[in-house]
């Protein structure tokens, strides 16, 4: 379960609606203008985006008033770890260069997407989930919220095909489920950089 600077709700609690709604907006931003761009156009676009969150997560830590400052300006948006450590949105901007780098359009334009929205759909679902059996945890997420993600990624699936946006093909199902067991897992890594780079290998060798 997550906890927000200033914002730390008890264990079982619902994550922030606002940090939600900002993880929808810019992963799934990414993505949609892929679509209508091409890698070309998206490689230099998220390198500049990746060296400029880079470059501020540099002189945040370097500079402790100014990191203060940033943490109570974005206070609703971050995690309390992230006054310490790099923030979601980083990865998520590493996460997309890489995936446009190494894998085809339909792909990264699938993973991303299953990040955008699998992820916020699986905290939103899971946190909700109370009792005995839906309640239960298992490495501290709820296997609920987990098909609350495949959910999600099987619509994203449907959209993308059905609009023509992506070439249908059954390894995209593999990739959502992959994804799905991703965010199911214990983070070793943060899953802004597993979801997508993991089920896009997967598909990658699928599609």
């Amino acid at each position: 379960m997550e906890r927000t600077i200033g914002l730390h709700p008890r264990n079982g609690a619902a994550p922030p609606i606002w940090r939600r709604l900002f993880h929808v907006c810019a992963a799934g931003s990414i993505p949609l203008i892929a679509i209508f761009a091409s890698s070309e156009v998206m490689i230099p676009l998220m390198a500049s985006l990746c060296g400029g969150a880079i470059a501020i997560e540099v002189v945040r830590f370097r500079l402790p008033d100014l990191n203060r400052r940033m943490l109570k300006l974005f206070r609703p948006l971050l995690k309390e770890s992230e006054d310490r450590r790099v923030t979601g949105a980083t990865f998520v901007a590493l996460s997309s260069l890489t995936c446009f780098l190494v894998f085809d359009l339909d792909v990264a334009v699938a993973a991303l997407f299953f990040l955008a929205f699998g992820d916020p759909a699986a905290a939103f679902v899971g946190s909700r989930m109370r009792g005995r059996v839906l309640g239960w945890r298992f490495f501290g997420k709820s296997p609920v919220g987990t098909l609350a993600f495949l959910g999600a990624g099987l619509a994203v699936v449907g959209v993308l095909s059905g609009g023509g946006a992506i070439n249908y093909h059954w390894g995209f199902l593999v990739g959502v489920a992959v994804a799905g067991l991703i965010e199911l897992a214990p983070a070793v890594i943060d899953d802004n950089l597993t979801i997508p780079l993991i089920s896009g290998a997967v598909m990658t060798a699928l599609v």
